[in-house]
């Protein structure tokens, strides 16, 4: 009972990310501001981090465990990066 629970639960997991993906693509290519953008593709690598993690998390493989911390790490760093250059105009001072 508890696998079967489980496995439903995570596979309506990954349907309402792979949705949330979709809206946030959505953002990033309606706009209209370029901040709406930024906020767009920032939701869009946490939706995939946490795709990657219910789907590790469904094949038990810890290779996706692997793949979302370097999404996160380099969507991090990539928010920063734009929003520092939406700010001042220039990412390197």
């Amino acid at each position: 009972m508890s696998a079967t629970l489980l496995v439903t639960a995570l596979s309506f997991a990954q349907i309402a990310l792979a949705l949330a993906g979709c809206f946030a693509g959505w953002r990033i290519l309606r706009g209209p501001r370029a901040q709406d953008r930024v906020i767009g593709l920032d939701t869009l690598y946490v939706t995939a981090m946490l795709l990657f993690l219910v789907t590790g998390m469904r094949t038990g493989s810890s290779f996706f465990f692997e793949a979302a911390m370097v999404i996160g790490l380099l969507g991090f760093v990539a928010t920063v990066a734009m929003a520092k250059f939406l700010l001042r105009g220039e990412v390197i001072e």
